[in-house]
């Protein structure tokens, strides 16, 4: 049996020296090794010998054994590596080649609007202050002494998601955090930028448009703090040769209320 078992690892080593490919030295590993291989058979036809025989065999069988799997091993890891140097060669980048042009998109005319509406009044020290569009009707509106029944409740046509929050109608629910958020009662200097939403039928309206309010709280401030700051924003966005002018009017939930005109940047006062 000890010859059998040299003849077996002989063609064994042989093989799977000139073994080409993985499937090839899969088909070997089960050939010797598996449930029905040769060296498996040369173990189970161990019955038939003598008890001081079958532990010399059986160690024998087991260096075999060991070795092929050491060698078919090695040889799996020849393989994989031959493989991945092929693969890489494969899909391996021209660098020198001309790339393709990258499509990029660019910031919505609106949003770059409100970024340098921002960075004007951030320049002259404002804070930028932001708030949830889904809001309660105690902020959007009572907060803001707007209880139910005020008029200026009929202005605005709401969508009311819920009996108490609704898709806010102006950023001045922002105003109202604010507010109650200062507990040290310091001054303050805020822009509230944001989308705001009402139920227009009217065609030229949309549902959904942006605005942004402003609110400043301090000491010895006047409506000529108001007219000067309109003035430096105006003029900032639509030229330096922008006039204004100032018209008392009448909204329910200001006092006093003023409407303001402004020169047409394109025309400057001329009629076409």
């Amino acid at each position: 049996m000890k010859e059998q078992i040299e003849e077996i690892r002989r063609k064994a080593n042989e093989e799977i020296t000139n073994v080409k490919d993985a499937k090839e030295l899969n088909d070997l590993r089960v050939k010797y090794l598996g449930k029905k291989g040769e060296l498996t058979a040369v173990l189970r036809g161990m019955g038939g010998l003598s008890p001081e025989e079958r532990p010399v065999i059986g160690s024998l069988v087991n260096i075999v054994r060991d070795e092929l799997e050491s060698k078919i091993q090695e040889k799996e890891e020849t393989f994989k590596k031959q493989e991945m140097m092929e693969k890489l060669e494969k899909e391996k980048i021209d660098i020198t080649l001309p790339s393709n042009k990258i499509k990029r998109g660019s910031k919505h005319p609106l949003n770059r609007i409100i970024e340098e509406v921002e960075d004007l009044f951030v320049s002259m020290g404002y804070d930028v202050v932001d708030g949830p569009e889904l809001e309660t009707d105690e902020y959007c509106f009572e907060r803001l002494n707007l209880p139910q029944g005020h008029p200026a409740r009929d202005m605005q046509d709401s969508f009311y998601v819920t009996p108490e929050y609704l898709l806010r109608t102006q950023t001045s629910a922002v105003q109202a955090h604010v507010m109650m958020e200062n507990e040290e009662k310091a001054p303050i200097r805020v822009i509230c930028p944001g989308k705001v939403y009402r139920r227009d039928d009217d065609a030229t309206h949309s549902h959904q448009f942006a605005q942004v309010e402003g609110l400043v709280i301090d000491k010895d401030i006047s409506l000529a703090d108001l007219k000067g700051t309109l003035e430096v924003f105006m003029r900032k966005m639509l030229g330096e040769d922008t006039n204004l002018r100032f018209r008392p009017s009448y909204f329910p939930f200001t006092e006093p209320s003023y409407e303001v005109d402004v020169t047409c940047f394109k025309c400057k006062r001329k009629r076409l």
